[in-house]
């Protein structure tokens, strides 16, 4: 089953993420900030990685750049999540190495199509 690591500075939306996950037969793993995520990623790189935008200490495009660039030869896909949308957000997150950008609050259905449409391409053999 694939793993899902879930970055985010808020204990309700990483708790609610992980629960709706976990129903959908995902492995969930849990960091509450950039920091944490990279160490995670590092130790266990999960199949795709939910990321928040705007946290304390490292935020999630910077920490999306360090996970990007301590393992190039594995890129896990990422997608960003933010509460706080304004205009050049989605490219600045894509331009970051987000694979994705989703709009808090979270529209399960059109996340759960994201997650599966980039582990079903990142998990394709290479031909």
């Amino acid at each position: 089953m694939p793993t899902i690591l879930v970055v985010d500075d808020h204990d309700d939306i990483r708790e609610l993420l992980r629960l709706r996950l976990e129903k959908r037969g995902f492995t969930v793993t849990c960091a509450r900030n950039g920091l944490e995520a990279v160490m995670a990623a590092a130790n266990a790189p999960p199949s795709l990685i939910l990321m928040d935008v705007n946290m304390p200490e490292l935020d999630g495009l910077e920490a999306t750049m360090q996970i990007h660039q301590a393992d190039e030869g594995h890129r896990i896909p990422v997608i960003a999540l933010t509460a706080y949308a304004a205009s050049g957000d989605e490219a600045g997150a894509i331009a970051a190495g987000c694979d994705a950008f989703h709009t808090k609050p979270i529209d399960f259905e059109k996340l759960f199509v994201q997650i599966n449409q980039l582990i079903t391409t990142t998990s394709a053999p290479s031909s």
